[in-house]
């Protein structure tokens, strides 16, 4: 940790998340970002983020290969909030070339494979969005994954020189659906169906019971490489 994370998370420590949003929009004015995939974490936050109009710049990053029914929520988060989220897609010759080059399914093929579709998806579209900001916002859980439990809840993100801020970082799962039910926050319907974890639509499936949170991304891989590289640390 820096002296800024130090400072920043000596700032939000014990804050309700909405006061920690407003003391870090105040702390960066029209430097800071939230990103929403639109999972049922992030929906909390973008919630606390347009209900309390906190001058935050919500963006999502729109792979191609989205569920339908993320595309849903999506636009059941317009309807009701009505505010703007921001929309970034991948390079179309470089996802032109990819297809081209390895067909639509290279993915499954190699780690490495998968790694390189992520980055041409969301990975490069995540730079241009993060462009200008000093603080990112994420919907990051402890208890999501392994590899997020070693996290912390305020970092600094050295590859894009800014610090990440997970407001419910320290929130259970029931905690997260007590709030959605409390404040009637619309929420991806893959999330009753076994998904606690939505991504694109080819690298996504239900989780059984018993298994890891993030057990149905990439489930043909490693469990130890759950991870896309949007949240390398």
């Amino acid at each position: 940790m820096n002296a800024q994370t130090t400072e920043i998370a000596t700032l939000v420590d014990g804050q309700a998340v909405s006061d920690a949003l407003a003391s870090l929009a105040d702390r960066f004015p029209g430097r800071v970002v939230f990103s929403t995939s639109f999972g049922i974490e992030d929906q909390v936050i973008t919630h606390i983020i347009f209900r309390n109009n906190l001058p935050i710049r919500v963006f999502t990053l729109e792979t191609g290969r989205l569920f339908r029914e993320t595309y849903y929520v999506w636009n059941r988060t317009l309807e009701i909030y009505n505010k703007k989220i921001d929309t970034y897609f991948p390079n179309t010759q470089a996802v032109e070339q990819l297809i081209s080059q390895k067909g639509p399914a290279s993915f499954y093929e190699s780690v490495e494979n998968r790694k390189e579709c992520c980055r041409i998806r969301k990975i490069e579209p995540l730079g241009r969005a993060l462009d200008g900001a000093a603080c990112w916002i994420t919907g990051i859980r402890a208890s999501q994954s392994d590899n997020r439990q070693g996290m912390t809840q305020v970092e600094w993100d050295a590859g894009h020189d800014l610090i990440k801020v997970h407001p419910i970082y320290h929130w259970s799962e029931e905690e997260v659906w007590d709030y959605v039910k409390k404040h009637q926050i619309p929420y991806n319907p893959l999330h009753d169906k076994g998904f606690p974890s939505i991504g694109c639509a080819p690298c996504t499936r239900a989780v059984g019971e018993g298994e890891d949170f993030r057990a149905g991304r990439w489930w043909w891989e490693d469990r130890s490489k759950k991870e896309c590289g949007l949240h390398a640390t």
